[in-house]
């Protein structure tokens, strides 16, 4: 029970890592947004 703990323990902490390392460092190309209507136009209401 206790090598299942801590397997558990350690795949956590890894999802945890892998999660603030992507949000705060470094965004993977596949995580990354891409703009399909063209914003900078004039037109689509962001400016």
């Amino acid at each position: 029970m206790d090598q299942l703990q801590n397997i558990l323990v350690f795949a956590i902490f890894l999802i945890a890592m892998g999660y603030l390392i992507s949000k705060f460092v470094w965004t993977p190309p596949f995580l990354k947004r891409k703009s399909k209507d063209g914003c900078g136009d004039g037109h689509c209401g962001c400016h």
